[in-house]
């Protein structure tokens, strides 16, 4: 049994806290490689952010169990040498779908764990995140839970249409399955391509698909009924056109590729919505700066040389969205 305190993590409940209180967002950010690792760390530890690692279950067997526990542990000690005395970073298993994989996370060094059983019949639902709820509180692991369904691929996790989140059963779940915190479904999607073109209107004058708007009027019932408790959107990568572009350029292949537009994440990141998972755009930054530098550069072999390319664009990436989408710059507990 790993304690996730021994190695330097924490859980969400005092940041969720704050993050609502202060109408700002904590970034939850996927990773699959170093790179990424580096690139979250760098970013909010030199902006002073607190910030989720979040790890699918795909990516932990990817990386393996033992190593992600201490590769989390190494990337506390490397926001330290970054000079962020008093990092808030949080592990976090996105879309765990079992109680035992739950369990697995919890007993290795876990902070935070979301047990997704929104494909489930309702009383299901709460019955299996219930259960990860009485485990994960034994050990002041927070937990994550869905109601609704997001439509898109990412990973295991797929769904063809969305289902909204239904607002009058908000509160009956949060308070049977007592969960820590709701992910709903508002209109966001998981992947790149989050609409259909048919969803989707075309500006006229770039010819780029403007995707519908987030149903705001579902996310503002939710926080009537449960005022100041965490809630969570999925899927919110705004896929952005620089890299979208530099991967067509130099031979990619992503037509109509589109996300959530960065105003109505903003406006969402003002209300009870504490929490913003962004993976796509990552992926799409590191993949540019790949894609990219290999082009440029055919003799090119080494990793190291594409792969800090592809850091860098994922920095500069991690700080636009703490800084001007997510608003969670300097809000650590201790800024010192």
């Amino acid at each position: 049994m790993v304690d996730y305190k021994s190695i330097g993590l924490v859980n969400t409940k005092d940041m969720f806290a704050r993050a609502v209180d202060g109408g700002y967002a904590i970034p939850a950010f996927n990773f699959n490689n170093l790179e990424q690792l580096q690139a979250i760390i760098t970013a909010s530890s030199e902006l002073k952010s607190p910030v989720i690692l979040q790890v699918s279950k795909g990516a932990r067997n990817y990386a393996n169990a033992t190593l992600l526990r201490y590769l989390a542990e190494g990337a506390v000690q490397y926001a330290k040498e970054l000079g962020c005395n008093h990092p808030e970073i949080v592990l976090h298993l996105d879309h765990g779908d079992t109680f035992e994989l739950c369990k697995s996370c919890v007993d290795m060094g876990f902070s935070s764990v979301m047990i997704d059983g929104s494909s489930l019949p309702y009383e299901e639902n709460i019955a299996l995140t219930k259960k990860v709820v009485e485990y994960a509180h034994k050990y002041d692991v927070s937990v994550e839970a869905e109601l609704g369904v997001l439509a898109g691929v990412e990973d295991e996790v797929s769904a063809a249409e969305s289902h909204y989140t239904k607002p009058e059963e908000v509160i009956d779940f949060s308070t049977r399955s007592g969960c820590d915190s709701l992910a709903i479904s508002i209109g966001t999607s998981h992947g790149a391509y989050k609409f259909t073109p048919e969803q989707c209107t075309r500006d006229p004058q770039t010819g780029r698909l403007v995707p519908p708007p987030l149903a705001f009027d579902i996310l503002a019932e939710v926080e009537t009924k449960l005022p100041g408790f965490p809630i969570v959107l999925h899927g919110s990568s705004s896929v952005p056109e620089e890299y979208v572009d530099i991967i067509n350029k130099y031979g990619g292949n992503l037509p109509n590729a589109v996300g959530i537009p960065e105003e109505q994440l903003r406006k969402a990141s003002k209300s009870a919505v504490c929490k913003i998972n962004i993976d796509s755009d990552s992926r799409l930054a590191y993949t540019a700066g790949v894609r990219e530098t290999l082009a440029l550069h055919p003799d090119y072999f080494d990793p190291r040389q594409y792969g800090k390319v592809a850091r860098n664009y994922m920095i500069d990436l991690y700080k636009h969205k703490i800084t001007n989408v997510l608003g969670s710059d300097n809000k650590l507990a201790n800024l010192d």
